[in-house]
C-alpha cells in the first residue's frame, strides 16, 4: 500500500522509520519531510496546512492510508475536509476530526470535558481579554506556583508556571492584554499547581475500542535541573520507572476509558492517537492536559519500542478492528537525547551543516530540524536531532545517546546532560 505522513519533524522521522520496515508497505511519502525522512520514503514538498495540495498528492500517488503528524492540521479541519470530499472520503486518515481535535486546540474545551465526564484534573477557571481584573482577583485566591495556560495552539510553550503572586500577574496581563502568544492566549485557563512527577500517556483509538501504547516521560525545560525555558522537548524515555503496572491500570480506568466513553456519549468523531499529559500525585494519576497526537519527541521513544508491524496496527485501526491487534512491545529501555540549536527556545540561527551522520552507531538518529542543501545536511530548525538507544535499563541508554550525540556535531550544538539523573532513585538497586 502508498502511505502518506504529514509532517517534517522527528516525530515523521520516527513514524517514517517504523512504516519503511512493513511488508505491507509499496511506497511512503512524506510531506514535507526533513534529510532523515528522505533516507525512509520520498519527500513532498507541500505545507502540511495546504489541504488542496495535500487532496492533489493523495490523488496523483494513490495513497491507500494518511498519517498526521502534528496538530494544526487536525485542528483546522483536515479530516473533515478529507470526508467531505468525494474522492477522499474513503481514503483512511489517522487523526481526529476538527472537533475531536479541541481537546487539544483549546484547553478550555477539553477541561470542561474533563469535568464533564469525571475525568481527574487541576480546578481552574478561564478567562478572556475583557476579564484581566477577575483573572488578577482569582490568581490572588490561590496558593503559588501559580499555573497560566493560553487557551490555543501555542507550539508547546503557550504554560507559564510562575512562583510569585506579582509576576504571575504581570503574565497573566501579558497574555490577555498584549497577546504573548497571538491569538492562542486571547483566553487564559488559570489552574491550579499540581505537586507531583509529570509522565505521559500514549493511546490509539478509533473512538470506540483502543490500544494503550508506551507511556514515556520528556523533558520540557532547557537547562540543566529542568530549569529555565519551557521547550517542545529536551528528551525523552520509556517505559517510566515511577509508573508501573499499578498505576497504568488506574490510569487506563480513571482516564482512558472515561475519555473514550465521553468521545462517544458526545459523538465526537475520534480515529486517531491520544497523548494524555499526566501528574502522578502519590500514586494516584491527573489529567494536566490533552494533545490530539503523538508527542515529540517522546514519538521518538514510544515508537521504536514496538515490535508489532506499526502499519498493521493503522490499517486494523482505520478498518475497525484494533481488538484483533496483539501489541508486542520491547521491554527494554528506550532513551532520547534532542540536539538543539544555540539560543533555542528564543533566537537561534540555522543553515549549519551537521557531521558525523555518516558514521554507523548503536542508537537511532531522528532528524528533527534538518534539510538537505547541495548533498549536505543542514540545520533547520530550533529543535535539529533526536537521538534514540537501547539498554536493559535507563542509565545505560541515555549513556549510549550521549555518546552518540557527543559524536554529531554542527555550530552552537547544545543538550541537556543531566537527562534521566532524576529518575535513577526509582532503580532497582
Amino acid at each position: 500500500m502508498n502511505v502518506l505522513i504529514l509532517g517534517s519533524g522527528g516525530r515523521e522521522h520516527a513514524f517514517a522509520h517504523q512504516i519503511a520496515k512493513s511488508n505491507l508497505l509499496n511506497k511512503l511519502y512524506i510531506a514535507p519531510g526533513n534529510a532523515g525522512t528522505a533516507l525512509c520514503g520520498n519527500n513532498i514538498n507541500i505545507s502540511v496546512n495546504d489541504f488542496a495540495a495535500v487532496r492533489n498528492c493523495v490523488l496523483e500517488k494513490k495513497i491507500n492510508l494518511v498519517i498526521v503528524g502534528p496538530e494544526d492540521p487536525l485542528v483546522k479541519g483536515i479530516v473533515d475536509f478529507f470526508k467531505a470530499d468525494e474522492q477522499l472520503k474513503n481514503i483512511p486518515i489517522i487523526g481526529p476530526s476538527k472537533k475531536g481535535a479541541q481537546l487539544e486546540g483549546s484547553k478550555d474545551f477539553s477541561k470542561q470535558f474533563m469535568i464533564r465526564h469525571g475525568i481527574p484534573t487541576a480546578q481552574y477557571q478561564t478567562f478572556e481579554r475583557d476579564q484581566l481584573q477577575q483573572g488578577i482577583a482569582f490568581l490572588q485566591t490561590l496558593k503559588p506556583p501559580y499555573v497560566l495556560k493560553a487557551d490555543g495552539l501555542a507550539a508547546g510553550k503557550g504554560v507559564i508556571i510562575s512562583n510569585n503572586l506579582q509576576d504571575a500577574e504581570q503574565q497573566l496581563t501579558e497574555m490577555l492584554q498584549n497577546l504573548r502568544f497571538g491569538n492562542a492566549s486571547s483566553k487564559v485557563v488559570i489552574e491550579e499547581f499540581l505537586d507531583g512527577i509529570e509522565l505521559s500517556a500514549f493511546v490509539l483509538t478509533n473512538g470506540k475500542d483502543y490500544l494503550m501504547l508506551p507511556e514515556a516521560k520528556d523533558y520540557k525545560r532547557i537547562g540543566v535541573g529542568d530549569t529555565g525555558l519551557n521547550t517542545g522537548g529536551m528528551g525523552a524515555v520509556s517505559p517510566v520507572p515511577f509508573a508501573g503496572k499499578d498505576f497504568m491500570k488506574k490510569v487506563e480506568e480513571k482516564i482512558v476509558i472515561p475519555t473514550v466513553k465521553g468521545l462517544q456519549k458526545e459523538n465526537i468523531p475520534y480515529m486517531g492517537f491520544l497523548f494524555i499529559g499526566l501528574m502522578n500525585i502519590n500514586g494516584e494519576p491527573y489529567v494536566i492536559e490533552y494533545n490530539c497526537r503523538m508527542g515529540d519527541p517522546e514519538t521518538e521513544v514510544v515508537l521504536p519500542r514496538i515490535k508489532t508491524d506499526l502499519l498493521e496496527i493503522l490499517v486494523k485501526a482505520a478498518s475497525g478492528k484494533l481488538n484483533e491487534i496483539n501489541l508486542e512491545i520491547s521491554e527494554q529501555t528506550a532513551a532520547t537525547v534532542m540536539m538543539v540549536s544555540g539560543g533555542y527556545p528564543e533566537s537561534y540561527q540555522s543553515g549549519f551543516e551537521i557531521s558525523g551522520l555518516e558514521q554507523e552507531y548503536q542508537s537511532l538518529v531522528f532528524h528533527a530540524g534538518t534539510k538537505m542543501q547541495n548533498n549536505q545536511v543542514l540545520t533547520a530548525g530550533g529543535r535539529v536531532i533526536a537521538v534514540t538507544s537501547f539498554a536493559n535499563n535507563l542509565t545505560d541508554a541515555f549513556d549510549k545517546s550521549f555518546d552518540t550525540v557527543n559524536k554529531i556535531n554542527f555550530s552552537g550544538k547544545y543538550f541537556r546532560n543531566d537527562l534521566g539523573k532524576d529518575l535513577e532513585r526509582y532503580l532497582i538497586k
